[in-house]
Order: structure tokens, then C-alpha cells, then sequence
């Protein structure tokens, strides 16, 4: 798979290794002479120019792309990288990073953004997730179909607890993913059952997110 990654500072850099070691092919764009530091990642390709010129991705040939990543640090120069590599270039999947909360709405298909990573969302979720048994945790929009990555720790008094995951009637475009059990995710199977303390994964539209918490922690007010 080849990517363009355009930003070559901590983030950049650091996505470049994980993907040149996978064995992908990395192009790293960085405008800023003094975070050129091809030594940090021999293995990528590196081009010193703006992301955000036209002239600079032809000269990248990014219509050979695979997957554009802008993972600068600024929103404006993410979301122009990624309108651009969509729409004029064709690339099938861009990636951007969201730096500030509040500029997270516009990370969307209208932007060319596919997957929208805010790191401060993440690690809001990532906390709560640590210490939140029994609620609903939401981990990641898949903004083109309007659908969630969510998590829930099951609490030890889920009526779920002890049922085979195939006897489980989940709300209509919630599915389950993965089990995490004593520290090991798990493939969810028909005949498995569940248990207390289980991590349990679930792509679900948004629509369908209360009816998923009530359905694996009814609250007190939920009981009929």
C-alpha cells in the first residue's frame, strides 16, 4: 500500500515508522527545512514542499496513492490536504488528525476527510473508558456512515450476563465485534456466553446507542 503522510513532525514521523516497518510504502511532505530529519525514517520517502499545493502533490504523484494522512498540526492545513487529495487526485481513503475539539465538525466527507482521529476525543475516551463500568463509551466516528465504535465494560448485574451471544437480540445496526477477556480480545462466537467484567466492542449507529446501554445496563429508571 503506498501512503502520503503530509506533516513530518512527532506525528508524522511516528505513523511512518509503524507503516514502512508493516512493509507500506510511506511519503513523508514537510514544508519546514528543520523538521526535514530523513534519518528518523530511512525507510520513507521524503519530499520537502507544501502539502497544500497543488504543484507539490503532483510532484508527489499522489493520484497513486493509496491513503493521504494529514497529520499536521494545523486543522487548516489537515482539511485543505485532505479536500485536495480527494478531490482532485481521487485518493480512496484520507485520514485527518483533529489538533483542536472544536474544529472536529468540519472533518468531514464535505472536507474529504473518510476518518476523522481527534486525539483529545481519544484520550477523553480512553479515560473514561478506564473508569466507567456499565456506561456506554464512545470511541470513534466512522463519519461516513454515521456509525460509532463503542464500548462497554459489562457491570456484574447485566441481564446479559450468562447468555450465549447467539440468543442476543442486538438493536437492528448494532454489531458486535470483539470481547476483551482477562486482558485478550476475543472474536465474538454463537455459542459463547458472556461474563461479568467483559469488554465488549460494538460498531452501532448513533440511533442505536441507548437502546444498546439499556439493553447490556439497564439503569434502575429503565426497569419496568
Amino acid at each position: 500500500m503506498r501512503v502520503t503522510i503530509a506533516g513530518a513532525g512527532n506525528v508524522g514521523r511516528s505513523i511512518a515508522t509503524e507503516l514502512t516497518e508493516n512493509g507500506h510504502q510511506v511519503l513523508l511532505i514537510e514544508k519546514d527545512p528543520h523538521a526535514f530529519k530523513t534519518d528518523s525514517v530511512p525507510g520513507a520517502e521524503w519530499l520537502l514542499a507544501d502539502a497544500c499545493e497543488l504543484s507539490s502533490l503532483e510532484e508527489a504523484g499522489l493520484e497513486s496513492c493509496d491513503v493521504s494522512i494529514a497529520a499536521t498540526g494545523d486543522d487548516k492545513a489537515n482539511l485543505v490536504h485532505a479536500l485536495l487529495a480527494k478531490t482532485e487526485f481521487s485518493v480512496p481513503r484520507t485520514v485527518g488528525r483533529v489538533n483542536h475539539p472544536r474544529n472536529e465538525w468540519m472533518f468531514d466527507d464535505e472536507w474529504g476527510v473518510d476518518v476523522a482521529v481527534s486525539t483529545p476525543r481519544l484520550m477523553s475516551a480512553l479515560v473514561e473508558e478506564a473508569v466507567a463500568v456499565g456506561d456506554l463509551v464512545r470511541l470513534l466516528t466512522f463519519r461516513q456512515s454515521n456509525t460509532d465504535l463503542v464500548e462497554m465494560t459489562l457491570p456484574a448485574d447485566s441481564p446479559c450476563i450468562g447468555r450465549r451471544v447467539g440468543d442476543l437480540e442486538w438493536p437492528a445496526d448494532a454489531v458486535l465485534v470483539a470481547v476483551i477477556r482477562d486482558g485478550r480480545a476475543m472474536a465474538p462466537e454463537r455459542e459463547g456466553a458472556l461474563e461479568g467484567g467483559d469488554e465488549l466492542l460494538f460498531v452501532t449507529a448513533q440511533e442505536d446507542e441507548s437502546a444498546l446501554a439499556r439493553m447490556l445496563a439497564p439503569k434502575l429508571g429503565d426497569i419496568d
